[in-house]
């Protein structure tokens, strides 16, 4: 968990301040505000005080990754219900006891991470109990929302996914339709089935590519050739050739990669930097280490290599798989897509 996140813990009277106080002796790797009445004696250096307590949860829905409620629970519901938007974008909202024993993710289990939090708490002070209520982690079921945190997977379709959910809570087969190499990494495959062409409605797609089942979209990376002394302009008007082909979105490009032989290529260069890619190149041998045969290449004759940018989309990807064959844009530019 990322020690960057922005945490808020919430009280309401001078017990549950001193509790927030002791809490945040457990919380000291994490960017953290403290929340209480004007009045109330502390010690705190980023104490903020508030009026209303509505106040302090409006303000706070955006600017905070988790909220920590020392309060009791039926305050904490009916004072957000009016504030609940998406599973996708609500924060982490959880709530503890004052003795600190006993912590309650109740919202943003898994996207949120309010499971993750609670479960990191719990670990660090003594005695302290996780009620956890989310199902998938209660009968250790695979969860497609958490897999997709985890691996910095953006979520289309996510209404989808409670039907998904409690398929699997059924011991019903999931499709999977996705790459061998994605695949491999799900840790718990119980019931899922990878796939090459769907052929259920209970299917994921873990793909950069739009749907209308529940979708994971890896990102993508780029492997480029070019011809010497080839323009920005010229690399730029191909790249969203590419992406309007594919249907990809820019924000879709992770990075981008070449041969080597290309790395004072100025045109080149001024594309990374104007869209912001740490653009790698790689070695001959590295290239030409790849076991797989790819599309024909001017590489082959010109610089004894397998081919430039179908190896070296797969080299700077995550997952090694080549998912989109090299395109020629007027024929001095090539691009091929890994994730």
């Amino acid at each position: 968990m990322s020690s960057r996140l922005n945490i808020a813990i919430v009280s309401i009277n001078q017990p549950s301040l001193d509790s927030a106080s002791k809490l945040l002796e457990y919380l000291t790797d994490f960017n953290v505000d403290i929340y209480g009445k004007e009045d109330l004696k502390h010690n705190l250096k980023k104490f903020q005080s508030y009026e209303k307590i509505d106040t302090v949860l409006e303000n706070g829905w955006k600017r905070y990754d988790a909220i920590i409620c020392i309060l009791a629970m039926g305050i904490v519901v009916r004072k957000i219900a009016p504030l609940l938007k998406s599973k996708a974008s609500d924060p982490a909202i959880i709530v503890m006891s004052m003795d600190l024993l006993k912590i309650v993710p109740l919202l943003s289990g898994h996207i949120g991470g309010a499971n993750e939090l609670s479960d990191l708490i719990a670990s660090r002070i003594e005695g302290c109990l996780n009620f956890i209520s989310t199902a998938t982690d209660q009968t250790k079921t695979f969860a497609f929302d958490m897999f997709a945190k985890r691996n910095n997977l953006e979520i289309e379709n996510l209404k989808c996914l409670a039907k998904i959910s409690n398929s699997l809570l059924n011991k019903k087969e999931i499709e999977v339709k996705t790459y061998e190499n994605i695949f491999k990494t799900i840790p718990n495959k119980t019931n899922l089935k990878r796939v090459e062409e769907q052929s259920s409605e209970l299917c994921v797609n873990i793909t950069p590519f739009k749907d209308e089942n529940l979708t994971l979209k890896p990102k993508v990376y780029l492997g480029l050739g070019c011809n010497r002394d080839t323009s920005l302009k010229e690399i730029e008007e191909a790249f969203f050739l590419f992406l309007d082909k594919n249907n990809l979105k820019k924000e879709q490009i992770e990075n981008i990669a070449s041969f080597e032989a290309k790395s004072d290529e100025k045109g080149l260069l001024e594309f990374a930097l104007k869209y912001n890619f740490d653009i790698k190149f790689f070695k001959e041998e590295q290239i030409n280490s790849l076991e797989r045969e790819f599309s024909p290449s001017q590489a082959t004759k010109f610089f004894n290599l397998k081919g430039v940018a179908e190896p070296s989309a797969i080299l700077v990807s995550k997952y090694r798989e080549l998912i989109l064959k090299k395109e020629v844009y007027n024929k001095k530019i090539t691009i091929a897509g890994a994730v």
